[in-house]
């Protein structure tokens, strides 16, 4: 049997994915690209914006239109939000939530063996996925955590994914060890709201400090957290090799008073405390961010602190969004809505700056040692990211892919939002 995946959201759902399709190519399936003909079409699905929900319908109307006869699947955070409209829509064969998406292999396989197994017949459970052997990534992404309590007023994940829970410390540890000996040498770490990972007396500092004791050639990256106060401690966590000097820290806006009606727990003053001390730690700490524009109510003066602020923390790299009503939370009642025409521009103008950051932010970094994971060999050129997450390209005949390369930085190649840097073998 063929089956093909489609993923759209954060990096929770591209874990979630990677366990599953390993555990159906473990099973005898053959996994296809979601381009070409399958037996079986699986979308991981995402809901944080009107624009998430639009890509999920067009790519379940696209897979009926073109393969009438394949088993549909939809899971992940749509189906939490609208599984009656998805399974009306008869564009699909099985709709399967966050909480039960974890047996989506017993119910596709039990559906070919002739015994139809509803999703709601298996217990509920975030973190019963088997560690990945093989996966879509040469990374292998980590689940600790799920849910959030934070209730942003824009945001509509509490609904879709629950309250905060914490995957067991040790679960954790054995599936990184697992993950190494199945020859992985990058762990990134995911989860909702990671930084507040807490399971009985072990915090995320205490985690990660765990995990950089767990013996193997690999290294450890932090993806996307919240702005928490980091301790000191944290901070210098990262003078170990082995923690890669990069996080992609959310900051949303760079107004005091539009974070406030986010329901942000911090001023920008003390976000950009936090930027300030990481990188008096570590001068050339890569911090990338998320940024919404068009929030309701962000007047001019609003936007030009956000601009400020991108500005002067030197992201190289700016996830820009624009504002999405999601019914159900706060914001979506708030008066003075910003047109569509006006999110627009205030994008393109935060993508603009992402841009001219990530050239100076490459510029810093010439003539720099990396510890380069290749990830791709093509024509005679490796292709992988630096532990500070900048993408490289190396000329080499004899390299392998997934073996480190000691490199120093030479130059930047094509100079544009997809920019990349030179490498050469030190």
């Amino acid at each position: 049997m063929k089956i093909a995946f489609k993923t759209l959201g954060c990096r929770v759902n591209l874990y979630e994915t990677d366990a599953l399709a390993s555990r159906f190519k473990n099973a005898g399936y053959e996994l296809v690209d979601f381009k070409d003909e399958a037996d079986i079409y699986v979308v991981n699905t995402c809901t944080v914006t009107n624009q998430s929900d639009q890509k999920c319908r067009q790519t379940l109307h696209q897979i009926r239109s073109k393969h009438h006869n394949a088993l549909i699947v939809a899971t992940g955070c749509m189906v939490n939000n609208h599984k009656q409209q998805l399974t009306d829509s008869q564009l699909l064969d099985y709709a399967i939530d966050n909480e039960h998406k974890y047996a989506l292999f017993d119910i596709i396989d039990g559906h070919f063996k002739d015994f139809k197994i509803e999703p709601e017949s298996f217990e509920k459970d975030l973190f019963s996925y088997t560690a990945a052997s093989d996966t879509f990534h040469t990374r292998s992404l980590i689940k600790i955590h799920d849910g959030c309590n934070n209730f942003c007023s824009y945001c509509i994940i509490p609904s879709v994914r629950g309250r905060a829970v914490s995957r067991s410390d040790k679960d954790i540890y054995e599936n990184i060890k697992e993950v190494i000996r199945y020859g992985f040498k990058e762990i990134v770490l995911t989860g909702v709201n990671m930084g507040r990972y807490k399971h009985e007396n072990t915090d995320f500092e205490m985690l990660v400090r765990n995990i950089l004791y767990i013996e193997g050639d690999f290294r450890l990256r932090i993806s996307s957290i919240e702005p928490d106060n980091f301790s000191d401690s944290f901070i210098e966590l990262f003078k170990n090799k082995k923690l890669a000097p990069h996080m992609h820290i959310c900051l949303q806006s760079g107004s005091d008073n539009i974070l406030q009606q986010m329901h942000r727990h911090y001023s920008y003053e003390e976000f950009a405390l936090i930027c300030k001390r990481i990188r008096n730690v570590i001068p050339d700490f890569n911090i990338t961010t998320d940024l919404i524009v068009g929030f309701p109510g962000e007047t001019e003066q609003d936007f030009k602190e956000s601009v400020k602020a991108c500005k002067q923390l030197s992201f190289s790299h700016i996830h820009t969004f624009k504002y999405s009503v999601r019914t159900g939370t706060k914001a979506a009642t708030m008066p003075n809505q910003i047109p569509e025409k006006t999110k627009n521009e205030r994008s393109a103008a935060i993508r603009q700056i992402s841009a001219e950051n990530k050239i100076a932010y490459y510029k810093q970094m010439i003539g720099k040692r990396q510890r380069m994971l290749i990830e791709r060999v093509v024509n005679g050129n490796a292709l992988g990211y630096g532990e500070n997450y900048i993408p490289l390209r190396l000329k080499t005949k004899d390299i392998k892919k997934n073996t480190f390369a000691d490199v120093i930085v030479k130059d930047i190649i094509n100079k544009g939002d997809e920019s990349e840097l030179w490498a050469e073998i030190i």
